[in-house]
């Protein structure tokens, strides 16, 4: 089982990542992490159940779940393009960092796009 120590190392280092942004548009439960208008990971805590959802190419979005059972097609949100990690431990802290990385940089990529 992952830790709050582990689940507040995550929170962190999201909110360290350049230009990041938090909001809570669908409440407090919900907390959203952005780069400009462009969206990149979703932390929901219900109960004592933590979900981070986070942004990926459909590739690797469909090898994860086909992977790691804590890996579910993410709710509300396009499932091709998003995927929900349950924090349960079966990833590691560093694999979930190397994830939060790629969905940062794929909504980095999609704001310089709209800038553009």
């Amino acid at each position: 089982m992952i830790k709050s120590t582990d689940i507040s190392r995550i929170k962190r280092y999201i909110s360290q990542l350049q230009n990041c942004r938090k909001s809570y548009p669908y409440g407090a439960g919900l907390t959203v992490y952005s780069i400009q208008s462009e969206p990149f990971a979703y932390i929901e805590k219900s109960k004592s159940i933590m979900r981070l959802s986070l942004r990926a190419d459909s590739e690797l979005a469909k090898l994860l779940k086909e992977r790691y059972e804590e890996v579910l097609p993410a709710q509300r949100l396009d499932p091709r393009k998003w995927y929900t990690i349950i924090l349960s431990g079966q990833l590691s802290i560093d694999e979930i960092m190397a994830l939060i990385d790629h969905s940062y940089q794929l909504a980095a990529d999609a704001a310089m796009h709209n800038l553009n």
